[in-house]
């Protein structure tokens, strides 16, 4: 969606926040175009009947509730989105729209996806010769690539299909020596898996004979080291001059860059720092019907390619902006799955306006860079718990019995008293009740 799809139309809604879930489905549902009866079934809060969920996933008993949010303030390509998230970690959709608003400040964030191309791989274990082999394999590479192609028709005239073969050689292991057979394939609005893994079966036996070997495992890798989405965004500096009461702007982005460095030598760090990117991704990818134990189980293989675990975001400072960038394999799809099947999944691809699996990806980055910023923002200024325990507090409050309108007054109390527990809650709620 362009900007001109959209006029007048803003992400950017003060006090979004403090709206009631009914006020934020009206403003999402005017901005999203959504009809009458998208809008019945978010404020049903019950978006996945069960007789649905039977058909899903086996031994249904029932079916299992996560919040879902609306992450405010996103500006993506010149283009404002609402994302939706589905989480049950506290804080993450409010830091996740609050390092949106910084970063809107600077254009908002800019994304690029390469093709969406997949790798599917054949083990072949006892060869004979293995630089014959492969040179055998890769003599009839063109062959292969018809073979593999001619099971999936549809694909090929949508304009994909496998467009590559490379071997890798593993001239030693403690199952000898093998060979890989790296099938590309372009997979096109499509996550892939059903496609890849039918097309490299259906040529394993050809790829075995050719290579004086046996086939052994033939299956979709999940690190798509060949389809990337690639994330942008700048802070001017100015804007973080609030980010805390003591530093300046400046400060604060060379704070933030210290932080990025941290995580880009040392695993330790890299480990949490990619945790807190993951947080946007992953509720974002939840919320669109996505793998996401695929997107993530690829994304921190990517991250330790070089032969060293490292950030998947980092920050610097240049000139007077404060700039971030990720790259990161992203293997979704916005056909197939179980996004015709699950009404809220279908509902946010709508909201969303989605043109493509590409553009999905280029979302569900943008999404994990805002994320990561806000971490570290908190990290460098005044820590990470300040805002976290603040919504700790209120799960904890409404775990013990407060009701919506004393809510506030509990929590107050806690944080007040550094008491973030239930028995500080029951305690202050008590007070409370017998005093009023």
């Amino acid at each position: 969606m362009t900007k001109e799809d959209q006029p007048n139309k803003t992400s950017r809604v003060p006090g979004f926040y403090q709206l009631s879930p009914e006020e934020r489905v009206r403003v999402v549902s005017e901005f999203g175009e959504l009809n009458s009866t998208d809008r019945e079934l978010l404020l049903a809060g019950e978006t996945l009947p069960l007789e649905k969920a039977q058909n899903m996933v086996e031994n249904v008993t029932t079916v299992f509730g996560l919040p879902h949010g609306i992450a405010a303030n996103f500006r993506i390509d010149d283009s404002d989105l609402f994302i939706p998230m589905v989480v049950e970690e506290p804080s993450v959709v409010a830091a996740a729209s609050h390092a949106a608003k910084l970063l809107r400040g600077g254009r908002g964030i800019e994304t690029r996806a390469d093709n969406p191309v997949m790798i599917g791989q054949i083990q072949l274990c006892d060869i004979p010769d293995l630089g014959g082999g492969r040179e055998a394999l890769l003599a009839k590479k063109a062959e292969l690539i018809d073979a593999a192609n001619a099971t999936q028709p549809r694909l090929v005239s949508r304009g994909g299909g496998a467009v590559d073969l490379q071997v890798r050689a593993f001239p030693s292991t403690r199952e000898g020596a093998m060979l890989v057979v790296h099938l590309l394939v372009d997979v096109r609005d499509a996550m892939g898996a059903n496609m890849v893994n039918t097309m490299v079966e259906s040529i394993a036996d050809q790829c075995a004979k050719l290579s004086g070997g046996n086939p052994h495992l033939r299956i979709l890798s999940n690190l798509a080291a060949h389809r990337l989405v690639h994330a942008t965004g700048r802070v001017p500096l100015t804007l973080l001059d609030r980010a805390s009461k003591t530093l300046s702007g400046a400060e604060v982005a060379q704070r933030v860059e210290r932080a990025s460095v941290f995580a880009e030598v040392d695993p330790y760090r890299a480990t949490t720092h990619n945790k807190g990117f993951m947080n946007g991704v992953d509720a974002f990818l939840i919320a669109m019907g996505q793998d996401w134990r695929a997107v993530e189980a690829g994304a921190h293989a990517y991250a330790a390619q070089g032969g060293h675990y490292t950030a998947l975001a980092t920050w610097r400072v240049v000139g007077d902006e404060l700039i971030g960038s990720t790259s990161l394999p992203m293997q979704v799809g916005t056909v197939g799955g179980i996004i015709p099947v699950h009404p809220q999944v279908g509902l946010n691809h709508r909201l969303l306006r989605l043109d493509g699996a590409g553009h999905l990806g280029r979302v569900a980055a943008a999404v994990g860079l805002a994320q990561n910023l806000a971490a570290i923002l908190a990290l460098s200024t005044d820590g990470i718990q300040r805002g976290h325990m603040a919504l700790h507090a209120r799960n904890i409050a409404s775990a013990v019995g407060a009701e919506v309108r004393e809510l506030d007054t509990v929590v107050e109390q806690m944080i007040a008293e550094n008491a973030i527990h239930q028995e500080a809650a029951t305690r202050i709620l008590a007070q409370m009740r017998q005093s009023g």
